[in-house]
């Protein structure tokens, strides 16, 4: 019996969520909206979302093992994310999505989750 492939694997493993995320914050580290939200160095939050997405989607588990649960609306609450802030993150993480261009299945899966997960994490009217 053959395990289905996960959307990791379909991808090719953590090189894509790697390369997702770098573009990601490349547009993050110059957005007046999001930016200040960020702390000084990206490196830590690059590395945190790469992890998280890549065990998301079916990778290791090495986010769950450094970090712990995601509990993401807690680890997000800190932070004023309001509807600009989120259409930000969300016009980011589609530009890094469409850079990358996956087949459609896993755009189309990849865009769902990013909506849903972005307007879960607004915490503002």
């Amino acid at each position: 019996m053959r395990e289905e492939a996960t959307l990791y694997d379909e991808v090719g493993g953590m090189p894509f969520f790697e390369r997702l995320i770098a573009l990601f914050y490349e547009g993050v580290a110059n957005d007046p909206v999001l930016r200040p939200l960020y702390p000084e160095d990206l490196e830590p939050s690059t590395r945190h979302l790469t992890l998280f997405l890549a065990q998301y989607w079916g990778g290791p588990t090495i986010y769950d093992t450094e970090r712990g649960h995601p509990r993401l609306r807690m680890r997000h609450a800190p932070f004023a994310v309001g509807p600009s802030e989120r259409d930000r993150w969300l016009f980011h993480m589609r530009a890094a999505v469409d850079e990358m261009a996956p087949e459609e299945p896993v755009r189309r899966a990849l865009l769902e989750y990013f909506e849903m997960a972005a307007e879960a994490m607004r915490n503002r009217d």
